[in-house]
């Protein structure tokens, strides 16, 4: 027998399950805006405008891209962590989102409980990269020169605490060497330098390095991702090229508020992988050496948080912290 008790709570969970419901299926009423936490103009400002354009035409409402640069991301992510659950604040980031809890001390977020996942955009392979003057060609040439002569080589990042930079010390890790870090304020002076010879090597997006290699000015050793990379299929891994199990790669993704629905992320992750499967959004992904990625809500969350554990484990082991 069923109570009326239990009639009223059916009709109370019934009634409010109906305007959740109505606010997916008429998302969005207005404008949409993804929060960009970095500059204009490089690889994940393109990511997101793509997007967000691909987003317009379907949604029939604006998608506005808005660069939050500071802190190594941590600012546009702080935003759009304490905004509504509603769908209409985005995050477009990077692998920066995971490394955040692991190198810096105090963080206003939390990314695994703040945020929820909603797709993995695409991904850019990273390329071991070194100055030509090194003499080295390959990656066992590589490590053998650093074993020789611990502490006398060194990498460039864009920053203390970025993925790349623990790209690096992940590879230092797993290859057994010393090498020495020299953080600067972005990637592009890094480049400079190591064209001109010190530092040695550096692990950069391969849309970054590609003209630098056709002129000679640089010269790649590796691709970082577990498997080879369709624009430069020739290109060995770092994995099979003498550090076995390395595996890093630069994604792109878009997250939402924690507090929103599960219904709404599942819309916006279906709209979003409509938009990726365009020709037009390959074909611009694919000439800035994205390669479309795609998935679950659910699957990406899984990823996130092998991520943040994994780069927590090797901030841990380095001693690496930041405030």
């Amino acid at each position: 027998m069923i109570h009326r008790w239990e009639l009223a709570a059916l009709a109370l969970l019934a009634a409010g399950a109906v305007p959740a419901q109505a606010q997916t299926d008429t998302f969005p009423t207005h404008a949409v805006r993804i929060v960009l936490p970095f500059a204009a103009g490089g690889p994940t400002d393109i990511v997101a405008r793509v997007i967000g354009n691909g987003l317009t035409e379907l949604w029939k409402q604006q998608v506005v891209v808005d660069n939050r640069t500071g802190a190594g991301g941590n600012i546009g992510a702080e935003l759009v962590a304490k905004a509504p659950g509603d769908g209409y604040t985005l995050l477009v980031s990077t692998p920066s989102l995971a490394v955040a809890p692991a190198v810096y001390k105090k963080l206003a977020f939390r990314p695994l409980e703040d945020f929820a996942p909603i797709a993995k955009l695409g991904v850019t392979p990273t390329l071991l990269i070194v100055a030509p003057q090194l003499g080295v060609d390959s990656v066992h040439a590589l490590i053998a020169r650093a074993k020789a002569a611990p502490g006398q080589l060194s990498f460039a990042s864009p920053g203390p605490g970025t993925s790349l930079h623990l790209a690096a010390e992940l590879f230092k890790r797993m290859a057994a060497v010393d090498i020495l870090h020299v953080p600067y304020r972005g990637g592009a002076p890094a480049l400079i330098d190591i064209m001109a010879g010190q530092p040695q090597m550096m692990f950069n997006p391969l849309v970054d390095t590609m003209g630098h290699l056709k002129t000679g000015k640089l010269k790649a050793l590796a691709v970082s991702t577990r498997t080879r990379t369709p624009v430069m299929p020739e290109l060995p891994t770092v994995s099979e090229s003498g550090v076995p199990g390395y595996d890093f790669s630069l994604w792109y993704a878009v997250f939402a508020p924690a507090a929103t629905p599960p219904a709404l992320v599942a819309r916006i992750n279906r709209d979003v992988l409509q938009v990726l499967g365009q020709d037009a959004v390959k074909e611009r992904f694919e000439s800035v050496g994205i390669v479309i990625a795609g998935g679950s809500a659910a699957d990406f969350a899984a990823e996130m948080r092998r991520e943040v554990q994994a780069w927590t484990e090797l901030a841990t082991s380095i001693g690496l912290s930041l405030d």
